[in-house]
């Protein structure tokens, strides 16, 4: 009697995750894509779950949109050099952990980079690059290390005039893992949250496979060059093959250096696998303007954290515990 009820529980457990299926639905938020997809057995509890993931990232929005003139972020940006702001413990944290960040890419990575002047164009216009003079005036104002924290008060001062914060190069990462965590809170068995391509993910499909991310190929962005697992991680591409420009035969990145107002060059994609999306986001960007060598001695030392970094020439760089076969490139 013992072995058939554990067969019997068995059989009726394998039955129940097969019935299983996947949903998943696209939605226009934070100004990109994000496809949200779910494990569940009925389309309607399903979809219900999508519906809260998505006033989810619309709650997000409202309080990291610059361009939302009543968000906090937009409260800050308007006292900049004239007071401190008091904010969210939600919007203090993820400032405080976005400074952590930039001190641990030495700066590649800013949120103050919206102080930046866009003397760059890619969308086909210009004919020469930027002097020198006007690469250095456009971040003058850009520097995290004049964004100051008080924890007791919770407040953020910008401490010079013309400064402002933005979170692009983080804030779907947040999205997709506040999410994420949201859906898990509330029993969703497994799924993905997609933020146009900052993914997080986690448990497996019905049929008890792991979740597989296709790295774009960027010298045929039709093609992928590599198809991973990926099991309660996150994935995030950054790339410059749809937007560049070249200049004497020198390609130059959408990406600029906060620091010098010089566009990345050399690194086409760079792929970061971590725990969190909001991480992988970050460091996705910074890799480029830190740079192959020092982008990977740099992932190198952070647990938890890999990355596949492409160059200009098509060659791939791996961290030390990324094992790919590179003839599918």
């Amino acid at each position: 009697m013992f072995k058939v009820s554990i067969i019997s529980l068995l059989t009726i457990a394998c039955l129940q995750l097969h019935a299983q299926q996947i949903y998943h639905k696209k939605a226009k938020l934070m100004g990109s894509r994000f496809d949200i997809t779910v494990v569940e057995k009925d389309s309607v509890t399903a979809y219900k779950y999508i519906d809260t993931a998505i006033t989810e990232i619309k709650r997000i929005e409202k309080i990291i949109s610059s361009w939302d003139a009543h968000s906090e972020t937009s409260k800050i940006n308007t006292n900049a050099g004239i007071k401190p702001v008091k904010v969210s413990k939600e919007l203090f944290d993820l400032i405080e952990r976005s400074l952590a960040i930039s001190k641990l890419t030495d700066g590649a990575f800013d949120i103050s980079y919206a102080s930046m002047d866009r003397i760059w164009k890619f969308d086909g216009s210009m004919t020469e690059m930027p002097s020198k003079e006007s690469m250095k005036k456009s971040v003058e104002n850009v520097g995290y290390k004049h964004i100051i924290l008080n924890k007791k008060q919770q407040t953020v001062f910008l401490c010079n005039a013309g400064m402002k914060i933005g979170f692009g190069g983080i804030g779907k990462g947040y999205a997709a893992d506040k999410t994420k965590k949201l859906l898990i809170s509330k029993g969703v068995q497994a799924g993905i949250i997609n933020a146009s391509g900052d993914m997080n993910t986690w448990k497996k499909q019905p049929d008890v496979k792991d979740w597989t991310v296709a790295i774009t190929n960027p010298m045929d962005k039709h093609k992928a060059f590599a198809i991973l697992p990926i099991t309660n991680g996150a994935v995030v591409t950054s790339g410059d093959y749809e937007k560049f420009v070249i200049f004497d035969n020198v390609r130059y990145s959408h990406i600029i250096n906060p620091k010098t107002g010089y566009p990345a060059s050399g690194i086409i994609s760079a792929t970061v696998f971590s725990l969190s999306a909001e991480l992988a986001d970050a460091l996705a960007t910074s890799i480029f303007v830190m740079g192959i060598d020092v982008g990977i001695n740099r992932i190198n030392q952070i647990p938890n954290v890999d990355c596949i970094i492409i160059d200009d020439n098509g060659n791939i760089h791996k961290s030390k515990n990324i094992h790919i076969n590179e003839n599918t490139k």
